[in-house]
């Protein structure tokens, strides 16, 4: 059979083409000749993110990023379309989770997969965009508010050495090293005081044990005296005290209430008068005895009768 010359060109023409199309497709990433599904998610920043960066789930790459641009609707957002070359089947509710690939990497697209009994997700179709947090942001989350007390710790120590200067000025100063030279000539003589003690000691050492051996038997014999404190019935010795106290305490209170002998002498006022009357006649008496004896005391060779006297110490005449 042959084949004329317009459709052998007609035949290259249209193979050109097909070529034409698959190379420009595979070159952007996209396979015609496989199942490869395309998603969709919006990002408010995608900084790192470039096309051709791979796509996984679990950490196993299963597509790359084909494009990214604007979303067109005003909003500054940002559109980002994913290729997925495997049939693993995720729900819709799944989320496109943008992250750090490392500290000196780039970003990629890693696809959370929801199994939450919901329908598939379907080509073409919008995923949840998040942002997971890198090791970058989490490092500048906790270096700005370390950042915040470094910056207070240095105003307060700039503050701290403006006082310090303000502090040791050129007498202050002066004064400092004067100090340290008395320190030092204090040390000396201290040092020098050790030396004159330490030979006191060594000429004294014989003594000193004799004084150390005196304590250490002192402290033997207190330590005995101690045991036999200890041992002695101090608990019997000690209520006998009480007892007697107590005693004493009820002695007391009978006095107190004029009971006894001694409690009525306290308490009778009767007595104590009389006590007292007793005692001025008494005195009285001893008196009159000084001033007149001739009245107490009489005495006569001849038997004459001794003269008598009244209650006022007058002289009573008797008849012949």
């Amino acid at each position: 059979m042959n084949i004329s010359k317009e459709v052998k060109a007609a035949i290259l023409v249209i193979s050109g083409i097909i070529l034409f199309i698959f190379g420009f497709n595979y070159l952007k990433g996209k396979n015609l000749l496989d199942s490869s599904r395309t998603f969709y998610a919006v990002y408010d920043n995608v900084e790192g993110l470039t096309a051709s960066t791979p796509v996984t789930i679990n950490g196993l790459i299963v597509g790359k990023v084909i494009s990214i641009g604007f979303k067109g609707d005003g909003s500054g957002k940002l559109l980002v379309k994913l290729l997925v070359d495997n049939d693993f089947q995720f729900s819709k509710n799944s989320k496109a989770e943008l992250y750090e690939t490392g500290l000196i990497g780039g970003k990629a697209i890693a696809i959370v997969p929801a199994f939450d009994g919901a329908e598939n997700a379907e080509k073409d179709s919008y995923l949840q965009g998040s942002v997971k947090a890198g090791l970058s942001e989490l490092v500048n989350q906790k270096l700005t508010p370390l950042q915040g007390k470094i910056e207070n710790m240095m105003v307060s120590a700039d503050s701290l050495l403006n006082n310090l200067n303000q502090v040791f000025d050129a007498q202050t100063k002066t004064n400092l090293k004067k100090s340290i030279a008395s320190l030092s000539s204090t040390i000396d003589s201290f040092k020098s005081t050790s030396l004159a003690l330490n030979q006191v000691i060594k000429g004294n050492q014989v003594k000193i044990d004799s004084v150390l051996t005196n304590a250490e038997k002192l402290t033997g014999d207190l330590a005995k005296i101690t045991h036999t404190i200890s041992e002695s019935d101090l608990k019997k010795t000690i209520k006998n005290l009480e007892s007697t106290l107590q005693n004493f305490d009820k002695i007391i209170a009978n006095l107190e209430n004029g009971e006894g002998s001694m409690g009525k002498l306290l308490k009778d006022e009767g007595l104590y008068d009389n006590l007292e009357g007793a005692t001025l006649q008494l005195e009285q008496l001893l008196e009159d005895m000084k001033l007149n004896p001739k009245r107490y005391v009489h005495f006569s060779l001849f038997g004459k009768k001794p003269k008598q006297y009244d209650a006022e110490g007058n002289e009573i005449k008797q008849k012949d």
